[in-house]
């Protein structure tokens, strides 16, 4: 059995060396001459598994170690017996934090009070749902839209791309990329969707590049229409339009879903899909070797701080996205190199927070975020 792995995938490599001949390759090189004698790949975004690569080869399974599968032509690999499989929500904390790093930074640099804006959420899947729970536990009032989401469950609690677009402060987008169909997504983000928010507002995509027409959104910046832009995905990635970079306030490497728990979630995802496909008897297995974070607990005072304020530097204990976006802007034609060479990251599950001079009001929040509020007794 031959299985060829694409060498970023973390904590794989040794899993499956008692089962198979594993071949590791970066997944731009992962070719057609390749995987001919190949059983199964383990890929991520960057290997198109298409017709090109896969006629004549012997693969009978591939599994894509991201939420994402806009890569795998699904209709060519049903059509030729070939099982495939994602990992659907594996890094929806992590893109939950990029967001709530976004949202803190915003908040200290406008002076903003989260109370007093409201939050639309576009796409209300692993995510989505996530985000908006983060969201609101920061104080922001927030919308959802999800049109399949409201098709099978009622319209209760949803609101229409147009309402949400109108009344928005802050519109973010977590959408698969559709290329077809009633919900496709593909360019939704364009002249008419920009013209229709709100003056002034801020526009956040950290789902899938190509979901944003860049010329037309573009042309909103120059119009003044948004007070910030963050992108953390971009329509021709790796070939990252520069002149865009240098109209938004945020630009990052398509690293939001990158925490170390994402990538190790999704690597598990993997791996056990693949053992249950090929009845490898690891259907249990997990990933070793997870690095803890340098300093796990956060201590903090919370007797004078302003509310925000305290929150962000919790939270910039555990992630600053600025970090990101500095590190991008130094190396623009890095794109791949500095998602390649990621950094570990890892989530608010990993830090126990304490809070001296609480009144109970931080510990909620903190806790809804994702941290362990643990006592003086415990330090």
């Amino acid at each position: 059995m031959k299985i060829v792995i694409d060498n970023k995938i973390p904590f794989i490599k040794g899993a499956l060396e008692k089962q198979a001949e594993v071949v590791y390759l970066p997944g731009n090189q992962i070719s057609s001459d390749v995987v001919r004698d190949a059983d199964a790949l383990i890929v991520r975004t960057r290997t198109k598994c298409n017709r090109e690569l896969l006629e004549g080869s012997s693969v009978k399974f591939i599994a894509t170690a991201t939420i994402g599968f806009d890569h795998l032509d699904t209709k060519y690999l049903e059509a030729n017996g070939i099982a495939w499989t994602n990992a659907p929500g594996c890094n929806s904390s992590s893109v939950e934090q990029y967001i709530v790093s976004v949202l803190l930074y915003l908040a200290d640099l406008n002076d903003m009070d989260p109370a007093d804006y409201t939050l639309g959420v576009i796409g209300v899947g692993n995510v989505g749902k996530k985000v908006a729970r983060a969201a609101g536990a920061l104080g922001y009032r927030v919308i959802i839209n999800d049109p399949p989401r409201e098709q099978a469950e009622g319209s209760e609690g949803f609101v229409s791309l147009d309402t949400l677009l109108q009344e928005a402060d802050i519109v973010t987008m977590h959408v698969p990329l559709t290329r077809q169909g009633e919900f496709a997504t593909l360019g939704m983000a364009n002249k008419t969707f920009f013209q229709k928010m709100k003056e002034g507002s801020v526009f956040i995509n950290s789902s899938r590049g190509e979901v944003v027409v860049e010329k037309e959104l573009k042309e909103a910046i120059r119009a003044s229409r948004f007070s910030e832009v963050i992108m953390d995905v971009f329509e021709k990635e790796p070939n990252v339009d520069k002149e865009l970079l240098s109209m938004i306030t945020i630009g990052t490497p398509h690293i939001a879903g990158y925490s170390a728990d994402g990538k190790a979630n999704g690597t598990e995802m993997s791996v056990q899909a693949l053992s249950r496909f090929f009845g490898l008897g690891m259907d249990d297995w997990k990933p070793s070797g997870v690095p803890k974070p340098a300093n796990s607990r956060i201590l903090v005072d919370g007797s004078d701080a302003e509310e925000n304020e305290l929150l962000t530097e919790v939270y910039f204990n555990t992630y600053n996205v600025m970090e990101d976006h500095d590190r991008f802007m130094d190396h623009q034609d890095a794109f791949e190199k500095l998602r390649g060479d990621y950094r570990i990251r890892r989530e608010p599950t990993a830090f126990s927070v304490q809070v001296f001079n609480d009144d109970g009001k931080y510990r909620k929040i903190l806790e809804q975020l994702g941290f362990d509020v643990i006592g003086d007794s415990c330090f």
